[in-house]
């Protein structure tokens, strides 16, 4: 057996568009070439990896195995590619920043991985907090700068608009809303159990704000300082929440949980990067900073960059058009 990466990258292609045509478009290839190594794929694992409906081809649970496998092969490849071409580094220092919790638990990880194998000699400490006591830190001076999700007022406070986030209703697989794709503020609201963040939280400010003329409708009956825990409460039937489309994609992928949008309001949120005034910045930070930004240059959908392999991917496509 001889799996090529070239084969895993197509296979990845077509589970994401669903059709040869469609992944071929997106790899720059000829349709023939994409069936050709489909069939070779899966002629080498013994089976196939797709139910065929119509043009479209589905993942059967054999492919739903391999997918995850599939892009954590390519991923690893694409970080031993980077750390082998790395040319002599010459940025080094401390770089100390704060995030709050969306941020910081789903999103810098990852982009903090990718900038350290890029720049090995600069090392980076992230704290995570609400957005409240994440400001208070940046005007403290315990940290450089801070990526919040939520309100900051305090006129020292510079911020600058980093990407856009959506707030989407977060409901157990069980749940009797589970099968619709829009939350009716107007009527879905009753007979509604919510599990919420604790204040301070960005998410539970912006929440409150945008259901302002609801929340006398609102029955919340738990509130916990952290996504993972909301989560598996929603996921164990108690309830519904709202949480960042960027929290949950995984859990969705596996149907573990179902998003739902607003129907009518606007949950789209402004994720900012925040310093205080007069802050000198060194090489590393506004580089770092500078690197951030590639957040502001993906796709409309977000969710995609909680995964390590799709950010490699971007960054990858990033390197070749600059080139």
């Amino acid at each position: 057996m001889s799996i090529t990466l070239r084969q895993l990258e197509i296979f990845i292609a077509v589970a994401e568009t669903a059709q040869v045509t469609k992944a071929s478009k997106k790899l720059f290839v000829t349709q023939s070439a994409v069936s050709m190594a489909l069939a070779e794929l899966e002629n080498q694992l013994g089976g196939s990896l797709f139910d065929r409906h119509g043009r479209s081809l589905l993942l059967n649970e054999r492919g739903r195995y391999l997918l995850p496998l599939s892009k954590e092969i390519l991923c690893q490849v694409g970080n031993v590619e980077n750390i082998m071409s790395e040319k002599n580094d010459t940025l080094s220092g401390r770089i100390n920043v704060v995030a709050s919790t969306t941020i910081g638990d789903y999103i810098l990880p990852y982009l903090i991985g990718a900038f350290k194998r890029m720049h090995p000699q600069v090392h980076i400490n992230m704290l995570v907090h609400h957005t409240r006591y994440a400001e208070s830190l940046v005007l403290d001076g315990k940290v450089e700068v801070g990526f919040v999700e939520g309100q900051v007022n305090n006129p020292d406070t510079v911020k600058r608009l980093w990407f856009e986030d959506e707030l989407v209703v977060v409901a157990g697989p069980t749940d009797p809303l589970a099968h619709k794709s829009l939350f009716d503020v107007n009527s879905d609201f009753t007979n509604t159990r919510w599990i919420m963040r604790e204040e301070g939280s960005g998410t539970v400010a912006i929440f409150r704000e945008k259901m302002k003329k609801y929340l006398d409708r609102i029955n919340v009956i738990l509130e916990m300082g952290h996504p993972e825990a909301i989560k598996k409460a929603v996921e164990s039937g108690v309830g519904l929440a709202c949480l960042s489309s960027l929290t949950v994609c995984r859990e969705v992928e596996h149907g573990w949980l179902k998003t739902l949008q607003f129907d009518g309001v606007d949950m789209r949120r402004k994720l900012h990067v925040i310093s205080r005034k007069n802050l000198q910045m060194n090489d590393s930070l506004a580089e770092f900073l500078n690197f951030c930004d590639i957040m502001s240059t993906c796709s409309k959908s977000r969710a995609c960059l909680s995964s390590p392999w799709k950010l490699q991917s971007l960054l990858a496509k990033q390197s070749v058009q600059k080139k």
